[in-house]
């Protein structure tokens, strides 16, 4: 009996195009600056509460390509928008490199490249329509007063001002920076 080993091995990453320069980058983002301390032990991976449950999701080898130069795939990659924030590597790292603030700068630099997700510049459309994420309903300031609580504005004008000053819809569209 012969099995096809071709279909269950994993096919090697061969990428051409490397940017050496793209640690830099990274550590020069407010947040990266602690980039190149990392010697890949493997605590952020171990202890993230995000690769427990999704195994594709595995800061040291983020880490490891952005190392190495793989601009592109990590830029482009759904899995760089993952980090749920949680601090646990941030607290554990014996290096202190700070893998949540560079998840952080990897975001900024995949924004000012244009690379964002959907479900993102949704969030984004919900902002500049209602200066908030959730559009308020009857039905939650009625909760509110019930509970002797403020009515909600069904927009905050304040942070669409502030979208637009930011650029925010101009880096969204067109990835470019808003410095």
């Amino acid at each position: 009996m012969t099995e096809n080993t071709e279909s269950s091995e994993k096919k090697p990453i061969i990428v051409n195009d490397l940017n050496p320069n793209f640690k830099d980058e990274v550590s020069k983002e407010l947040g990266g600056e602690n980039v190149k301390r990392c010697f890949a032990c493997g605590t952020c991976s171990v202890i993230c509460p995000v690769f427990a449950v999704e195994e594709r999701y595995d800061p040291r080898k983020i880490i490891r390509m952005m190392i190495l130069g793989m601009d592109k795939q990590v830029l482009q990659s759904d899995l760089i928008w993952l980090c749920s924030g949680c601090y646990s590597c941030y607290e554990l790292c014996p290096r202190d490199v700070k893998l949540t603030n560079v998840m952080g700068a990897i975001r900024q630099i995949a924004v000012k490249h244009g690379f964002i997700p959907e479900v993102m510049k949704a969030s984004v459309d919900q902002l500049e329509k209602f200066g908030r994420l959730t559009e308020v309903s009857e039905f939650e300031n009625r909760v509110r007063a019930k509970k002797n609580m403020p009515e909600l504005k069904p927009e905050i004008p304040e942070i669409k001002k502030l979208l637009v000053k930011l650029g925010t819809r101009k880096a969204i569209e067109g990835g470019q920076s808003n410095e």
